[in-house]
């Protein structure tokens, strides 16, 4: 069985490279470079090492993770053949290349041979060049992957293989969702060559380059951001306000005498969600938050939890319940992504005893309705298509006729709660929100009373002074309008 040891060709000059890296290249006989686009190459060639490379490879791939696995693959399969390989990659073997990372974790489990040896990496001449001082810290990512970095971070940023207009720009504007369009960015170009570039631009300038290519990178200075939100102030009201000397009312309370309240500003916030006011909304959330707050005080109190036990929980949640943004896991659209929820969401209910655990029975009955179709849904008790659903409903219909026709207010209630259960399923089928569906109902209900309301107010206000059949035609006026 072979063996790969990987190397660095460092960060610009033939200089750079190491005495124990140079000496591999003289002796070795098989000798692969991920990419013949480095400065050094040409003197290699000069000084008669024999090399092959993988840039045939990146015409192939449909992406950049698909290249790097494939060069990955075709190392190991190369040294599985009983082959010594010499793998030659840009900077340092340890900083921000993924094909190694990608050996490391392939080679597991086989009888490959890896070794990784330590170069110098475009960083080291950074620090230099710049004068930073990497104990403060330092962020490297490279830009395929930008998007996923919290561009909020304390320290500077490096983001390497800015190699492209299209790159700058999405680079931009990410970057301008944070920070100042002219905020002062360094762009770096050659670094450690005779050609180098290092100068400063403001941010809105960075795509306008003319010289961007695959030696391009770009350090983003730490930015001093305003102040986060802070929560205590309302947490100190509420302890305040349950204290000895404090609201004898709020002193009383326990979970269960807020429950409705909890309820009641719950639907507050999607009513102003509804109304599309975002004055409401911002007042809404507040008393809803102040909910939240409250019982996390009561439960403190108890010695059950705080409320920063609620918000670790719900950060540890949402991590892992995110593989595909803060873990390995792909995810390429948003389908994708709720799959990946739903499998780690499984994965921790796999206590539950029941498949339709975890619908909240405080749930509105058109949502819950909807929750426990769905769970049945998931696991296959369910119809295939929707013409069944419809003649479920005529048959729920005629039995609630036939309750109807006994006069029997307990069968009735039940029939039609069958009813609406179908009705539900027929929404489910349908891809519309049943709840959605009513609320909006409920609204335009609401519209055409109140235009039926004003005409009756309008001629003095005594609705027995109307027929049914004048108050409909007040309602078709409202209806067509």
């Amino acid at each position: 069985m072979g063996s790969i040891k990987v190397i660095g060709l460092g960060p610009g000059e033939f200089g750079y490279i190491t005495m124990e890296c140079w000496q591999l290249l003289e002796k070795g006989q098989h000798i692969y470079l991920r990419t013949k686009k480095h400065p050094t190459v040409a003197e290699i060639a000069r000084r008669g090492v024999e090399f092959e490379t993988y840039d045939d490879f990146y015409e192939q791939a449909e992406s950049f993770e698909q290249l790097y696995n494939a060069i990955a693959d075709d190392l190991i399969k190369k040294a599985q053949s009983g082959l010594d390989l010499v793998y030659a990659v840009p900077g340092s073997p340890m900083v921000a290349e993924r094909t190694v990372v990608l050996l490391r974790e392939k080679v597991q489990g086989t009888d490959v041979t890896l070794e990784i040896l330590p170069g110098m990496s475009f960083v080291e001449v950074l620090y230099g060049k710049l004068g930073i001082d990497p104990i403060a810290g330092l962020t490297i990512i490279d830009a395929e992957d930008f998007d996923q970095l919290p561009v909020d971070m304390p320290t500077g940023i490096v983001v390497t293989q800015v190699y492209s207009q299209q790159i700058a720009s999405d680079t931009k504007l990410s970057l301008m969702e944070v920070l100042p369009d002219e905020y002062p960015v360094t762009y770096i170009h050659r670094l450690g060559m005779a050609e180098e570039s290092i100068r400063e631009i403001p941010l809105y300038e960075l795509d306008r380059q003319d010289d961007i290519d695959y030696l391009t990178s770009l350090y983003i200075k730490p930015y001093q951001r305003q102040k986060t939100f802070d929560i205590q102030p309302l947490q100190d009201i509420i302890r305040t306000l349950r204290e000895p000397g404090g609201c004898p009312w709020d002193i009383a309370q326990t979970h269960e005498s807020i429950r409705k309240n909890l309820i009641e500003e719950t639907y507050e916030v999607v009513e102003a969600i509804d109304l599309e006011n975002s004055d409401l909304l911002c007042e809404e959330l507040g008393d809803l938050l102040m909910q939240v707050v409250f019982h996390a005080r009561m439960a403190e109190e108890a010695g059950n939890f705080s409320m920063q036990d609620v918000i670790d929980g719900t950060v540890a949640k949402l991590v892992r319940r995110h593989p595909h943004v803060f873990g390995q896991v792909q995810a390429s659209d948003a389908g994708a992504a709720l799959l990946s929820w739903e499998a780690v969401k499984q994965e921790e209910k796999k206590e539950r005893k029941s498949k339709l655990d975890g619908v909240p029975m405080g749930l509105p009955a058109l949502m819950s309705a909807q929750k426990l179709q769905h769970k049945a849904a998931k696991v296959g008790f369910d119809w295939d298509k929707i013409e069944p659903v419809w003649a479920k409903l005529q048959e729920e219909v005629k039995e609630l006729q036939e309750a109807v026709a006994e006069d029997n207010k307990k069968h009735i209630e039940e029939e039609l709660g069958d009813v609406l259960f179908t009705v539900v399923n027929l929404a489910r089928f349908m891809h519309v929100d049943a709840e959605i569906a009513l609320i909006e109902t409920n609204k335009k209900f609401k519209k055409r009373f109140t235009y039926v309301e004003q005409q009756v107010n309008k001629k003095g206000g005594n609705w027995a002074d109307f027929t049914l059949k004048q108050l409909d035609e007040y309602w078709d006026i409202a209806k067509k309008s």
